[in-house]
């Protein structure tokens, strides 16, 4: 009997510990079945946001004027890995996961710019790198200054905010890299440089004006979006030929943009921020910047395009004294830039010159919208091409009639050869 009762406790025994691990077990698959169906769920948000971008020196999506579809953003360099940037992009934080901006360490950063050695250029926010990644992708990369009061959380959020805006004629950001207590920003590299350099370098070409015009509807388009296109709108605050700079194929994108944000909350800050020359005059006396601010400084920078001179060098002095002879409308050829060589449509310079000067007007409310600008200069370059295509069509035209002259004078030899006898015979009958 006691035998038989041994036995029983031992058998209750050996299936209470079974029980009990089964139920260990089944918790911690469940368990490990809902942490992997949240990673999912984590990556397929972030393969929503993520941005587009294949490898290669410019290769952003491009997208209409106004709008940002989910698919624009830019994809990571990590190579395509979709394991390890799946893998990596879950160790971020959520601020970061949300955005769908990759962070970029700090060590692959220091490695990809030899160190901090590959300068390409000093913003007001810091200097700018190129940077090779191992990817083979190339970059900048903007550390900005450390003497910033943007603590850890402020930053990113300034790259979530700048993570939303993309277009076509923006530099648009790939990356970030807090770590070490530096605050880097990673951008799309441009190959072509800034404007500024193809303006006033001797080791670059002139500029056509066809280019010009053209570059000046990119500016147009690119702080368009971010005056009404972006939520919220975002003024730039600092518009020049520096922060304009030019990709593989010359398309201008603005730079330097969002990165104001203190200032644009404080409308009235003590110091003023911008570069002069192009600093809108209202601002300086009122301390009050707004998109009409942006506008001064963008009819500053399309007179800098028509004279090939810098604000620095007394262009809107020059500006002003043509202004006195041409009421603002017509023969602003006396200020074009003289590496033209006279190549270029004076009707269309007018134009272009008559709304630069719209733009500097001292009243803001007199001032067009950055719309309004999209809209002339894209009038004035599609009356080019209807202009080009009428005179293509002319000389088609020209050249058919000239071959089916040719054509019948080669049908009709003897018809011809009878009129002149026929008017020869006449003439001698007169004569009798």
């Amino acid at each position: 009997m006691k035998g038989e009762s041994s036995g029983l406790i031992i058998g209750i025994s050996i299936g209470v510990v079974i029980g009990v691990l089964l139920a260990i077990s089944a918790l911690f698959c469940f368990r490990y079945h809902r942490k992997r169906s949240q990673i999912g769920n984590s990556s397929s948000r972030r393969a929503a946001t993520l941005p587009i971008r294949a490898n290669g020196v410019d290769s952003c999506s491009i997208l209409s004027d106004s709008t940002v579809g989910p698919e624009s953003p830019v994809k990571s360099g990590r190579n395509g890995n979709g394991k390890s940037m799946w893998l990596e992009g879950f160790k971020r934080s959520n601020v970061v996961s949300a955005s769908g901006i990759p962070e970029y360490s700090y060590k692959d950063l220091q490695k990809a710019t030899c160190n901090f050695t590959t300068l390409i250029g000093q913003g007001a926010f810091g200097p700018v790198y190129k940077a090779q990644m191992s990817t083979g992708e190339t970059v900048a990369v903007k550390v900005l200054a450390t003497d910033s009061k943007q603590g850890e959380k402020e930053f990113q959020t300034e790259v979530m905010l700048l993570g939303r805006l993309h277009h076509r004629n923006l530099v648009n950001l790939v990356g970030y890299c807090a770590e070490k207590g530096q605050h880097m920003l990673v951008y799309v590299f441009m190959s072509k440089g800034s404007l500024a350099s193809h303006l006033y370098d001797e080791n670059y070409g002139p500029l056509t004006w066809n280019l010009r015009v053209h570059i000046a509807l990119d500016v147009a388009r690119g702080l368009e979006y971010l005056h009404d296109g972006a939520v919220p709108p975002v003024i730039h605050r600092d518009i020049k030929s520096s922060n304009i700079l030019l990709d593989q194929s010359m398309r201008a994108r603005v730079s330097d943009f969002g990165l104001s944000r203190e200032e644009m909350v404080d409308k009235h800050a003590a110091n003023i921020r911008g570069t002069f020359g192009y600093l809108d005059p209202e601002y300086i006396s009122t301390r009050n910047f707004t998109k009409k601010s942006d506008v001064y400084s963008f009819g500053v920078l399309l007179f800098e395009l028509i004279a090939g001179r810098s604000p620095l060098q007394g262009l809107m002095e020059y500006v002003e004294l043509a202004a006195m002879n041409t009421e603002g409308k017509t023969g602003w050829e006396e200020i074009v830039d003289s590496r033209l060589d006279g190549i270029f449509d004076v009707e269309e310079l007018n134009e272009v010159a008559s709304l630069a000067y719209k733009c500097v007007n001292r009243a803001p409310r007199k001032r067009p919208s950055m719309r309004d600008i999209v809209q002339v200069l894209s009038r004035i370059l599609k009356m080019r091409h209807n202009r080009k295509h009428h005179r293509k069509s002319q000389s088609t035209t020209a050249d058919e009639v000239s071959i089916d002259m040719e054509q019948a004078e080669a049908k009709t030899p003897t018809s011809t050869h009878l009129r002149e006898e026929s008017v020869d015979s006449t003439a001698d009958t007169y004569e009798l």
